[in-house]
């Protein structure tokens, strides 16, 4: 028997120390905390409910995370037609679920780290797998380490993304661009060649090892671009002049009609037209850095030579938009 006050019904457990009771609760005679609840000491407040509105982006990115991890089930199966399907499902519910939380007003720091995972397991361990099944199994051993650098660069993209969700003023965000292939993009040209396969109904007469080959390769430049620090165009950048509004409609109808007629050839077009923008997304940024850097630093004083047209060139900044 220990010299120690012991809790009342259990002899092994010490009693709470009198410091540690909340102020009132005290016993006049012993120093103890009091089995009542003294009058005007309130219990703790429940949690307040979720409201629907916030619930309904994450139960969009679960649908994709969903939609990602089917594709394998399908690609286990043999049908690597469906498995693609499920990846473009799930590219196409992680582009709403933001637009829709921001429209809501139910964004939350869980719905961005359930969307970062969401894409990794959709547009990263997903697309490695299926590809892995279709052809990067003739490659034996090396066609695994491609499957795997692909879903490590897409883990890694998004690690980046995350880490510098609080970097507001980093110059390729302030200007509207994007640091290096999102992950819906990368998966989407990573499969490209599946989707080219698909289109044609037939693998050109080429040898698996030949096919899985061109693949890996494929597969390896889209990783490598998901990672690298190249600047890509960013939703900021999609705007359409007023008086182009009614030919832009016009291009999304055809856009869908093809989609929903040729959907394996449409994809393939898209990814092509995607990577030949991305030059001209490198050079428009280069632009806008000689420009930024041939401002005067804040200091300069606004009589200084340049200064009046630096002021100008000050102006579309000041109204969201990068100068020209």
């Amino acid at each position: 028997m220990t010299d120690r006050a012991t809790h009342p019904g259990s002899p092994d457990r010490p009693a709470p120390e009198a410091a540690d009771a909340p102020d009132g609760l005290l016993d006049a005679a012993g120093g103890s905390p009091s089995a009542r609840t003294p009058a005007g000491w309130a219990a703790p407040a429940a949690s307040p409910p979720i409201p629907l509105r916030a619930l309904i982006p994450n139960a969009i990115t679960v649908l994709a995370l969903c939609a990602g991890l089917t594709g394998v089930r399908f690609a286990i199966g043999g049908d690597f037609e469906k498995a693609a399907a499920a990846v473009v499902i799930a590219a196409i519910l992680d582009g709403i679920d933001g637009r829709v939380a921001r429209l809501l007003k139910g964004t939350s720091r869980f719905g961005a780290e359930l969307d970062s995972l969401s894409d990794v397991t959709a547009f990263g361990i997903a697309p490695a797998l299926i590809l892995f099944l279709w052809s990067l199994q003739d490659l034996g051993r090396g066609g695994w380490m491609v499957a795997l650098f692909f879903a490590m660069c897409c883990a890694l993209r998004l690690a980046r993304f995350n880490a510098s969700l609080d970097l507001e003023d980093a110059p390729l965000r302030r200007h509207g661009f994007l640091t290096g292939v999102p992950a819906p993009a990368g998966a989407g040209l990573a499969l490209s060649p599946l989707f080219l396969v698909l289109a044609l109904e037939h693998s050109f007469g080429l040898s698996p090892e030949v096919r899985a080959s061109a693949v890996a390769l494929t597969t390896g430049l889209a990783g490598l671009a998901m990672v690298s620090a190249l600047p890509t165009w960013g939703w900021k950048w999609l705007s359409v002049p007023r008086r182009h509004r009614l030919i832009a409609l016009a291009l999304v109808g055809v856009f869908a009609a093809a989609l929903a007629t040729a959907p394996w050839a449409t994809l393939v077009a898209l990814a092509l037209a995607y990577v030949a923008a991305m030059p001209f997304a490198v050079l428009r940024y280069a632009r806008l850095r000689t420009a930024e850097r041939a401002l005067p630093a804040p200091g300069s004083q606004p009589g200084m030579p340049g200064a009046a047209a630096t002021q100008g060139a000050r102006e579309p900044m000041r109204s969201g938009r990068p100068a020209a």
